[in-house]
């Protein structure tokens, strides 16, 4: 191994039990290295074998499936990690190496405080006692943005949004300051100043430490301010590698290049986004510059436009507990107001707290309006019974952020389509209802033996057009896409972006389209809406928003937006 080289990576194949006689090779023969304090990132789309390879350096694979073929190498500062015991490994990984998993929820444990997972790490590997754990817990809740950490050090995980369960995540990660951190997509769910902010520590700690990063990603734009060197995955194998400026500037894979032209731009905004196949096939020119080459879609309201709704001062408030008869009031939404016509794009933007998601929520009624008015189709949605908005409810549909966990996982995809339909008696008969059903999957880009299929069966991607399938289902006016596409790989976004943009032309659907991605934002949006501590800052026609910010919040969102690719 090379004196300047913390992790070297040689030959490393892991294939996976499917059954008892089949397998699945999903690392076929990669290699690289990762000097003392350099940062690494693998990238890829979903499948590639990139969160694969970083759970195989962690001794993470479930073994009774898992099969590390002969002649794969993980050596860490000389040692060979595949023939270590497996307590020593667990000691090594605890505290030397470390890892920012990509999914909080599903890495917190949701029966104790945030507090005490972080404080177990410093107890468990530095030996501290309860007092010091808990001082040193609070410095890192705040050294990663925590607000009011004294008070959110003994919130559970449910009490708290998505972005701060990534930061209590990553506070756990670097609360040893290992010497190799391992960031599998850490900021996919982050705002744009939150994902900033947690760059800007990690290359901080980088830098104190000669800490060495291997960090896992999707989005280029990222890679080009952080990374020193890139490799860049498909189907297990290596397909490019090398310094971030040359794989980014001039990169020689056809792959390579469909990744960087995928995601939108904010300079241009193709009538279609184009997608990975659109490049392997040969259509386009994998140099081509999509802002010049393809043609544009206007986008903005127009004088004439009807309104299908007109929100008034609306606002929501939760009460949170204080003392055994207190309670305090939390203003989640206060006066927000604003117009949606008739086959338009109403963008809402804002960090993680700012009310955004709670607007959309409140819309639906999932949440009850504490004020103001929703007139839909002049019919006040805050004030219905609920006999009355029965009738709404097949009208005004959402799409939620995470497609694992608003698919119900015993229901086929056929079941989950045909039950509302049957709730709200669309269609004549069982027939003609799975012939309707049969038909929006094909209309998502589904095969027909979906049908009969399971959720667990599909990918990320594939699962969220099966969500925006069973909305189509009730013939909605209105769709609320609540981080509808965050999660998802950039091609997969983009081929979800191009299905959502297909059908608000066919169908003339509404979109309310919540994000903290202002780059998808301001290709999809006619209008855009930023919020900041529950009230509304700025609106305006996205192109003049994007163009010429009025509010220093906004200014500030747009600053974050990563430039590096």
């Amino acid at each position: 191994m090379s004196d300047l080289n913390l992790l070297e990576v040689r030959d490393l194949r892991v294939s996976f039990r499917t059954d008892k006689k089949n397998t699945f090779e999903a690392v076929k023969g990669i290699s690289f290295s990762l000097p003392l304090d350099a940062t690494v990132a693998l990238v890829g789309e979903s499948g590639s074998g990139k969160s694969v390879s970083s759970l195989a350096v962690m001794g993470l694979l479930p073994p009774e499936t898992t099969i590390i073929h002969p002649g794969s190498s993980i050596r860490f500062e000389g040692r060979e990690l595949l023939d270590l015991p497996i307590a020593e490994r667990r000691r090594l990984c605890g505290k030397d190496i470390a890892m920012i998993f990509q999914e909080p929820m599903s890495s917190l444990n949701p029966v104790f405080t945030v507090g005490f997972q972080i404080g177990e790490v410093l107890r468990l590997h530095l030996g501290m006692n309860r007092r010091q754990a808990r001082a040193r817990t609070l410095e890192l809740l705040e050294e990663v943005g925590i607000p009011d950490p004294a008070r959110k050090i003994d919130a559970y995980p449910s009490q708290m949004s998505g972005g701060q369960q990534q930061r209590v995540m990553i506070a756990m990660a670097i609360a040893c300051e290992p010497k190799l951190l391992i960031a599998d997509e850490p900021t996919t769910a982050l705002d744009v100043t939150i994902q900033k902010q947690i760059m800007e520590l990690i290359a901080a700690l980088q830098q104190r430490r000669r800490m060495a990063v291997l960090f896992i990603t999707h989005d280029l734009g990222l890679v080009g301010e952080i990374a020193d060197r890139v490799i860049v995955m498909r189907h297990g194998e290596v397909r490019e590698e090398g310094d971030a400026a040359q794989v980014l500037g001039d990169p020689r894979d056809a792959y390579t290049r469909a990744l960087l032209h995928c995601r939108p731009s904010l300079d241009a905004r193709p009538v279609r986004l184009p997608v990975i196949d659109d490049y392997l096939s040969g259509q386009m020119s994998g140099r081509m510059d999509v802002g010049a080459a393809l043609p544009q879609r206007t986008r903005g309201y127009a004088p004439g436009d009807e309104n299908i709704l007109v929100v008034h001062n609306l606002a929501k408030s939760f009460f949170v507990r204080e003392g055994l008869f207190g309670k305090r009031e939390f203003q989640a939404v206060k006066d927000v107001s604003f117009t949606l016509p008739r086959g338009k794009t109403l963008g809402v933007v804002g960090e993680s707290g700012s009310g955004k998601t709670t607007v959309g929520l409140t819309l639906l009624r999932l949440h009850r309006a504490t004020g103001g008015t929703a007139l839909f189709d002049g019919r006040d949605l805050v004030a219905m019974s609920d006999a009355e908005f029965q009738a709404y409810k097949r009208r005004i549909q959402i799409v939620f952020q995470n497609p694992y966990a608003s698919l119900n996982p015993r229901f086929t995809v056929g079941q989950i389509l045909l039950e509302p339909m049957r709730i709200h008696r669309i269609g004549a008969n069982d027939a003609e209802r799975i012939e309707h059903a049969r038909y929006l999957l094909q209309r998502v880009g589904l095969p027909a033996h979906a049908f009969d299929r399971y959720p667990h069966e599909f990918s990320g991607g594939q699962r969220q057009r099966i969500a925006i399938a069973r909305c189509l289902t009730m013939k909605p006016e209105i769709l609320v896409c609540d981080e509808s596409v965050s999660a998802l790989d950039v091609s997969v976004q983009a081929q979800v972006l191009n299905l959502l943009q297909d059908l608000q032309d066919e169908y003339k659907m509404s979109y309310i389209f919540i994000s903290h991605d202002l780059s998808v934002v301001k290709y999809i949006s006619d209008r855009v809406m930023v919020m900041h501590h529950g009230s509304v800052v700025e609106m305006a026609d996205a192109d003049e928003l994007y163009r010429n910010p009025q509010h220093p919040y906004t200014r500030q969102l747009l600053a974050a937006i990563p430039r590096g690719a």
